[in-house]
């Protein structure tokens, strides 16, 4: 879906959107909380910030509701929503839009993006905490959680033109032996690299981009 038909129906899911309600989920992100994976103890850095400790309890209720499918696929639709409205993105990074407006709004893209229960309610506690903010970085602690539950590395791949499956299980092959697991891959599309790609993984990042190779020849040639 590209940026225009996203903005088109994020803006006609707000202008339909009836308030939202949250249920009655309470999450009270504990500093000290540890969750268990078939690989052991999640913690050190997934820990360490806000989005991570948020990322650790919600973890823990899907875990708990048998849902931690569900909620993976349906912060993966979200994460692609941001990326692909800007109105969105923006709702999410602005501090000045308030809690009801944002729990509007948010409570109208659960029915479009088909979002679980569990994640329509973690939305809206983010909202009344004024935590939309992080919701990125929950994405991402999030990802890596579940990929440790399964005995995996996850990697963020941005390409400038999507990839299709024999790209991706060729990249998912090099970057297996790279790190010697399996490697549980979330796919995102950036125009603005031009060509090649950006990988992350844990606090690694893999740029052959041909955007940073030019930003990096101008800058050689200025110097």
């Amino acid at each position: 879906m590209g940026r225009s038909a996203a903005r088109h129906r994020f803006a006609t899911a707000v202008g339909n959107a009836a308030p939202f309600r949250h249920g009655t989920l309470k999450l009270t992100p504990d500093k000290d909380a540890r969750v268990e994976t078939s690989s052991g103890t999640t913690g050190g850095t997934i820990q360490a910030s806000l989005g991570g400790r948020y990322a650790t309890a919600l973890f823990g209720l899907a875990e708990q509701q048998g849902a931690l499918t569900a909620v993976e696929s349906s912060l993966r639709t979200l994460s692609a929503a941001i990326a692909e409205s800007d109105d969105l993105a923006a709702l999410v990074k602005s501090p000045l839009i308030g809690r009801d407006a944002a729990g509007r709004a948010l409570g109208a893209l659960v029915p479009v993006l088909d979002l679980d229960p569990l994640t329509a309610n973690f939305l809206g506690v983010l909202a009344q905490n004024r935590r939309l903010g992080d919701l990125p970085a929950i994405i991402r602690a999030f990802r890596d959680l579940a990929a440790r539950s399964r005995g995996e590395t996850s990697a963020e791949v941005v390409s400038a033109h999507p990839l299709d499956d024999s790209q991706v299980d060729a990249l998912r092959q090099q970057l297996r032996h790279r790190v010697g697991r399996e490697v549980a891959i979330d796919l995102k599309v950036d125009p603005t690299l031009l060509g090649g790609l950006i990988v992350r993984i844990g606090s690694q990042m893999i740029d052959s981009s041909i955007k940073t190779r030019l930003n990096t020849l101008a800058h050689a040639m200025k110097g």
